[in-house]
């Protein structure tokens, strides 16, 4: 029994341990980046310009948060429609068959490829085909391919969770295989379509290597107005001048503070899907 107790504990710590590590990082991003952003306010998140290198320095990051917007709304407008059109084959008409089982570990392999590498096919190969034009475009498509196995998984498995009465009755009614999937099966299961769309939408902001490669990356950033115009976003503005900044300077600050955007916008994110999540569970048991 006492070894019991002692296992229980253990691995109430390692549970515990990766809660802890949350608020660790989270805690030191913050108290780096408060200091920026109780000195520049609401400017810092609506500011136009960004110059730290100025005199004084500006930090507005209102351009860099639409190329973030642009570049990830774009990836999920391109990776949903493809991925719950595969989901609902891979759930509704696959069966067992040669495809399924050829499709199912190609998606869970894409999730592993590293995004780097993701990202230099991208620059071999997609930004030459557009002209050789780094975009908001260019970064859509590489996103929308790293997101596109998230939206598949989670779809099709809240696809096959639907209870199989749904269809049997539909089918007696009348309908046909493809009505019944689009007035039961997809109704049935839209909060986790939903769920899976949100949370690819969380890890296409998140996204760094990837999107660095490809996007442009201007050295001031400003309010794109094309999908065919450079961008910079969150990510990359961290990656690209921490290695220039001063530490303890503002602009070091400033990155934190990004860090700190970032943070609550991917929990925020995050905690919405599984919220829906839990609710579509909650009312499968009821």
């Amino acid at each position: 029994m006492r070894s019991e107790g002692l296992i229980k504990t253990f691995t109430f710590l390692c549970a515990g341990s990766s809660i802890l590590v949350v608020f660790l990082i989270f805690g030191y991003t913050l108290s780096e980046g408060l200091p920026v952003l109780m000195k520049y306010g609401l400017s810092f998140l609506t500011g136009l310009h960004w110059k730290p290198y100025a005199d004084p320095p500006q930090f507005g990051l209102l351009p860099t948060i639409i190329g973030t917007l642009s570049v990830s709304g774009l990836a999920i407008s391109i990776a949903a429609p493809i991925g719950i059109l595969a989901a609902i084959y891979l759930a509704e008409y696959s069966g067992g068959g040669f495809f399924k089982n050829l499709i199912e570990p190609a998606t869970q392999l894409l999730v592993s490829i590293p995004s780097v590498v993701l990202g230099f096919i991208g620059l071999v190969f997609l930004v030459p085909t557009l002209a050789k034009i780094f975009s908001i475009l260019a970064g859509g498509i590489v996103l929308a391919t790293m997101t596109l196995p998230h939206i598949i998984c989670i779809s099709s498995d809240a696809i096959r969770a639907v209870p199989r009465e749904y269809r049997y009755a539909s089918l007696a009614l009348g309908a046909s295989k493809w009505q019944t999937v689009r007035r039961v099966v997809l109704p049935a299961a839209r909060s986790g379509i939903l769920a899976s769309i949100i949370l690819g939408l969380g890890n296409a902001i998140g996204e760094t290597m990837a999107v660095l490669m490809v996007i442009g990356n201007p050295e001031v950033p400003y309010i794109p107005t094309s999908i065919l115009d450079r961008v910079r976003v969150l990510t990359s503005t961290i990656v690209i001048e921490f290695n220039y900044a001063v530490w303890g300077s503002d602009q070091m600050r400033a990155l934190f503070a990004i860090g700190v955007i970032l943070f609550i916008i991917t929990a925020a994110v995050n905690l919405l899907a599984f919220h829906i999540l839990g609710g579509r569970i909650h009312a499968k048991k009821i």
